[in-house]
Formats: structure tokens, sequence, C-alpha cells
């Protein structure tokens, strides 16, 4: 090995380093800013609880009147996949779109721009901290109560579970890179308010949480398979029931992770189309 190969070596292994501390600790600042609101992750354990009590309360009446399975669930395993759900959404949920949205109305956003660091992965490390902080006073209390509470079944087996966890990081990765597409375009439109909403409602019917998709028109399925919505909770639901195995469930994490990359892709040429050309409010 040369001088310069010696000496390069170990630049490149501090600039690593270096870039993982930087974003570290924007995952520490996203963990510590939620602290201020703990409140609403207390009452938020009550919200989660009363939705899946209200859909339990449903799907029992849906099966009643049904003999065995409908749309290849069965009533325990509906009302585990319902559960599992509202638990899962606790973790991969963030709000990345609205905070932004909220600092370009503000100004604030200049001084994001102004940070020698990738943008994206800036808000999404701070959204990563505010996970791990959900993870621990939201999901976990939520996971205990609901499993005391409702029937909710253990995973397929210990690789599906395995497998499971991990479409659940992609499914916060997914969220994250939707959010931050949708929050660079206030941007040039300034108020997003109604396309958050418009995602909000999208991603809560297309993404299998209220309904599995496999209740839905042959059609409507079809169409949702060339999107990304299904890889955020239906996925790795379907994951966690034992529905898919072996090459299907390959197939199905491929694919989900395809869209993480391919969106996170999108929105980093989206944000530097957009912020080409920006007008700073507020100060």
């Amino acid at each position: 090995m040369s001088t310069a190969q010696t000496l390069r070596l170990p630049t490149h292994r501090l600039s690593l380093l270096a870039g993982l501390k930087i974003y570290g600790e924007f995952m520490r600042v996203g963990f510590v800013n939620i602290l201020a609101f703990r409140l609403r992750y207390y009452t938020g354990i009550i919200t989660y609880l009363i939705n899946v009590t209200v859909y339990y309360f449903i799907w029992r009446a849906v099966f009643a009147s049904a003999s065995g399975s409908i749309a290849g669930f069965s009533l325990p395993q509906i009302l585990t996949y319902v559960s599992v759900g509202w638990i899962l959404r606790s973790f991969y949920w963030n709000t990345i779109d609205q905070e932004m949205a909220y600092e370009v109305i503000e100004g604030k956003i200049a001084m994001d721009m102004l940070k020698p660091v990738s943008v994206q992965w800036m808000w999404l490390a701070r959204a990563m901290g505010e996970s791990a902080f959900r993870l621990i006073l939201l999901t976990a209390p939520t996971a205990i109560i609901i499993s005391l509470l409702f029937p909710v079944r253990l995973p397929a087996s210990l690789g599906h579970f395995l497998l499971f966890v991990l479409s659940a990081v992609s499914s916060f990765l997914l969220m994250g890179a939707i959010n931050f597409a949708i929050g660079t375009c206030a941007i040039p439109l300034k108020s997003i308010l109604a396309l958050i909403r418009a995602k909000f409602w999208l991603i809560e019917l297309l993404s299998g949480l209220l309904v599995p998709l496999s209740f839905f028109p042959p059609a409507i399925q079809r169409i949702s398979s060339w999107l990304p919505f299904e890889h955020i909770a239906y996925t790795p639901l379907q994951i966690y029931l034992g529905k898919l195995n072996g090459a299907a469930c390959a197939w199905a994490l491929a694919k989900q992770f395809f869209w993480v990359f391919a969106l996170l892709w999108l929105g980093a040429l989206w944000w530097k189309q957009a912020t080409r050309k920006i007008t700073i409010q507020g100060g």
C-alpha cells in the first residue's frame, strides 16, 4: 500500500464517523424535542386504544353474520391485524411534512438550507429520534395494553416476526420519504394544508390500515399493487400473520425497499428542483 493510500483510508473513515455523529445529533435533538410533548403521547395511548376498540366491535359485528373467513381472514386474524396495525402506526407515523410547512411559513427553512448536511436526511434523522421516543412511550405501552385487552395472536413464527420488524423499519422510511416530498411542496406552494389532508386520507385508506386491501375490489387491488402505499401497513401485517411466505415474502420486501429507495431519490431531486428559486417568508 502506498503512502497516499495509507493516508487516505483513515481520512475516509473519519469523514464517515463524523457524518454519522452529525446525523446522530439530529436524532438526539428529535428525541429531546419530543420530551416537551410527553402528554400528547400519554393521550395517544388512549386514542389508539379507542381506535382499536371501535374496530374490534365493528369486525365482531361483521363476522357475526359470516361463517368461516372473509377475504381470507378469520375473526382472530382480523382482530390481530387491526390491533398490530395500530401498534405499528404508532411507530412509523411522523409529521415531517407539517413541520417543514411551518418552517417555510416562518422562514426558518433558510437555516436548514445553510447547514452543510443533506436536508432530507436531517429531517429523517429527526423523525428517527421521535420514533425512538414513541417506541418507548407510545408503541410499547400501547402494545402491552392492547395485548392484555384484546385477543392478539403472536406472530406466525420467529422468522416472520424478524421479517415484520425489518418491514416495519421500511414502513418508517417509506412514510418519511413520502412526507419529505410533500413537505418540499411547501416551498413553491407556500400553503400545503389541503395536500397534507389529502395525503393523510389516501394513506389511511390505501395503506390497508383501516381495511385490508384483500377486501377491496380486484380492480382497486391491481391499481394499489403499483403504488407504494400498501407497503406502509398491509405488507408488514401480512408478514406478521404468516400470509406471506418464502418467495412471496421476499418479493414483497423487495418491492417495499424499492419504493423506499425510489422515493428517497425522487424526494432528493424534488428538493433540489424546488430550492432553485425560493421566497423566504417570516423572519
